[in-house]
């Protein structure tokens, strides 16, 4: 052979060994990663090849599927009663991809997820039969809240507070998944993205705004615990009016005749004198008050319910007049009603907050559990004794002040009403906030719920926390204590 050919057939070999070496990369490496790419279209013709598994509340199916008519993908999701459930559920189509508890466990829902197969669908690769997805949503309590939101742009949570398990997350206007889940809805796809009140949007997750005088709870919280002040019936040292430090801004409170000056944290709650809780924050520093926040669950970067929640903010760098609004829930303090649920569970759990989760169990296709959300990951946020006193002065809200839209005959009721400024300088219409708890005097039953109503048509004067809010929160926690 001469040198010429040697050379050739060298190259040749060594060409042919980097193919082999490529192709066992890619078919023993890579191979997982390309099949999971988005745009991989065989994963999506896998996806829809056979029924989807169904999302369970109170053991009944929200979703469903249904066969196809021509192209490639056999069968495509369907809902009942979409809008009602639609901020639980999310979407899965077959053109806009997954939400929500749809793409979380698209996996399972869709046979693909490992745990599904028995050791012969592993070695073949075949499909498995898809599972289900238990839900802890309450349909009493979800039908209320829907239905109490009405035509209003907002959102409403429940939870359980001994438990952490979410009994209803509504978020208005909704939207039907149904109407998206093929591949020819363009048109209603584009109708959703171009809408200015975002429905596609899970207001009660993913939309931090403004808390506004709810905050005013943690607040008391840091007070308390801190020794700022012994007990919620000890007066304060706040002057009214009280002019934010360093500044000539005098903040004012809302009703100018109610007995504010010098106000016991119970009487401040009761009234939401702003002079109080302004200058508590101050008198605490933000430090204090962020240490407070942050145990309530504030600024967690991976809040999973298994969604995850957009973190709740309490900001830092401020300088004092700063730090004055932000102990009413206004400057840059952001929370979800997802969030301020959990500060109302925690002081209605003696204290202690159990983890929010809306998803009980995951189990394959025969029924076998393959995950379950524990109900006793909790963690204590504040002394008992604390919690005990907040609760008592949100009892006086109820009865005697802000917040009497939320009584319920035969349960002790609990709640702090908010409105908070929208735009600069307050130009947008308030948003209205409510949060509260529940217990049933006779059998127990306890609920703790959070509304925010951000436009319900109402003329500016007449938004309030008690007068919009509160209605829903009633609601929401008469259907829950009725389970």
């Amino acid at each position: 052979m001469n040198k010429t050919i040697r050379r050739a057939s060298v190259f040749c070999l060594l060409m042919v060994l980097a193919l082999l070496v490529r192709a066992t990369w890619v078919q023993g490496y890579e191979a997982k990663a390309l099949a999971d790419d988005e745009h991989n279209r065989r994963k999506t013709i896998a996806q829809y090849a056979q029924p989807l598994g169904d999302i369970i509340v109170a053991g009944s199916p929200v979703t469903g599927s249904k066969g196809t008519t021509g192209g490639d993908l056999r069968y495509k999701r369907t809902y009942t009663q979409g809008e009602l459930y639609a901020a639980v559920t999310g979407y899965s189509s077959q053109a806009y991809g997954a939400t929500q508890l749809e793409g979380v466990y698209g996996d399972v829902l869709d046979g693909t997820d490992d745990r599904l197969k028995n050791p012969k669908d592993l070695l073949t690769g075949e499909q498995a039969t898809p599972g289900n997805v238990l839900t802890t949503i309450d349909p009493g309590v979800q039908k209320a809240a829907y239905e109490a939101l009405g035509d209003d742009k907002g959102a409403a949570v429940a939870m359980d507070p001994k438990t952490g398990r979410t009994l209803g997350m509504v978020s208005t206007p909704s939207y039907d998944p149904s109407k998206i889940s093929g591949t020819a809805d363009g048109d209603a796809w584009k109708a959703l993205l171009d809408d200015e009140d975002k429905p596609l949007v899970n207001r009660a997750l993913r939309q931090p705004l403004a808390p506004g005088s709810t905050f005013k709870l943690v607040v008391a919280a840091a007070a308390l615990e801190n020794g700022l002040y012994g007990s919620v019936d000890e007066r304060t040292d706040s002057p009214d009016p009280y002019t934010l430090p360093n500044t000539s801004t005098v903040l004012r409170n809302e009703n100018a005749s109610a007995p504010c000056a010098n106000a016991t944290l119970r009487t401040a709650l009761q009234y939401s004198c702003n002079n109080v809780f302004a200058k508590a924050a101050v008198d605490l520093g933000q430090d204090k008050v962020k240490k407070m926040a942050d145990a309530f669950g504030f600024d967690t970067e991976k809040l999973d319910v298994p969604v995850r929640a957009a973190p709740s903010v309490y900001p830092t760098g401020m300088d004092e007049a700063q730090t004055a609004l932000s102990g009413i829930g206004q400057f840059e303090v952001t929370a979800t009603p997802l969030q301020m649920a959990m500060v109302t569970s925690a002081l209605a759990n003696g204290g202690e907050l159990a983890a929010p989760h809306m998803v009980s169990r995951v189990t394959d296709g025969d029924g076998t559990t393959l995950e379950e959300s524990g109900d006793d990951d909790r963690e204590r946020v504040v002394e008992e004794s604390t919690a005990k006193q907040l609760r008592s002065a949100m009892v006086t809200v109820v009865e005697e002040g802000t917040g009497a839209n939320a009584r319920i005959p035969g349960a002790e009721v609990g709640g702090k009403t908010g409105t908070a400024q929208n735009g600069v300088d307050n130009s947008n219409t308030p948003y209205a906030w409510f949060t509260s708890y529940a217990k049933d005097r006779e059998s127990g039953e306890e609920v703790a719920v959070a509304v925010i109503v951000e436009d319900s048509g109402s003329a500016r004067s007449e938004v309030s926390g008690n007068g919009l809010a509160a209605p829903i929160a009633q609601k929401m926690m008469k259907a829950a204590l009725e389970r």
